[in-house]
This record gives C-alpha cells, sequence and structure tokens, in this order.
C-alpha cells in the first residue's frame, strides 16, 4: 500500500463550500478545461479484521467522482456523498497544483483546510474518549 498525498486527503474532506470558492477562483486561470468524467458512484469500502488479520467489504460508500484535464494534464477529485461540484471543484484544485497555476491560493487554502480538519478530528476523538468505560473498574 503506498501513502497518499495528503493534499488530497485534505481536498476530499475540505469543507464544500470553501472547496467550491476556489474551485470557482481557479478556473478561469485554468480553461480550456475538458472534463473527462463527472458521476456518482458506488465504491466498496474495505476493512481488515483485528483478529484474524483477512481483509473483507463492509458495504458501499456512495461518491461523486470527477476527471478534467487542460494542457495535456489531469486533475481528479473523488469525495463522499452525492456532490458532483465539490468533486469537480476538488478536480480543479488537483489540476492547479498539477500546473502550478495559482499555487500560493492553493496551498493556503490546504493549510486552512487540514487546521480545520485536524481540529474536528480532535474534538471528535475528545467525544469518543468521554464515552469511554473501564471495564476493571465494575
Amino acid at each position: 500500500m503506498t501513502e497518499t498525498d495528503p493534499s488530497l486527503d485534505t481536498l476530499a474532506r475540505a469543507r464544500p463550500d470553501a472547496l467550491k470558492a476556489l474551485g470557482d477562483r481557479l478556473i478561469g486561470a485554468l480553461e480550456p478545461i475538458e472534463v473527462i468524467e463527472s458521476r456518482t458512484g458506488l465504491v466498496m469500502l474495505p476493512m481488515r479484521d483485528t483478529a484474524e488479520g483477512t481483509a473483507f467489504h463492509l458495504g458501499e460508500v456512495l461518491v461523486s467522482e470527477a476527471h478534467v484535464r487542460a494542457g495535456g494534464t489531469d486533475g481528479y477529485g473523488v469525495r463522499r456523498g452525492r456532490d458532483l461540484e465539490a468533486a469537480m471543484a476538488m478536480a480543479l484544485v488537483d489540476l492547479a497544483l498539477s500546473l502550478n497555476v495559482e499555487p500560493d491560493a492553493c496551498r493556503d487554502f490546504l493549510a486552512d483546510e487540514a487546521r480545520a480538519l485536524r481540529q474536528a478530528d480532535d474534538d471528535a476523538l475528545r467525544k469518543v474518549e468521554a464515552t469511554r468505560v473501564n471495564m476493571e473498574t465494575f
């Protein structure tokens, strides 16, 4: 298994409104753009059994996918749910990063979103930890 690009992880979970605003900002600088694909579909969610280490599929997840091209370079976006605009915006940001179009705006956006996602993850983990039961105390 290879490591994922942290910027793609951040884009896949970025706040949709902020991501769409950046995509709108970038689209003029990237034109002409060819849309290769824009669709929704189901993907299998793989998991690993911790006891035996065997892989299995937990279920299916609805995703939105976008694939764009400009200047011979591809941009790709896939996000959970049925938001094709956010997937397209993700693909545009991926394309802009590859073509070095407005790199400061893209890097600033990624840094802000990564910070917000870390905070949201930390808040969620704190809520989970608050519900933990120590079975030794019973």
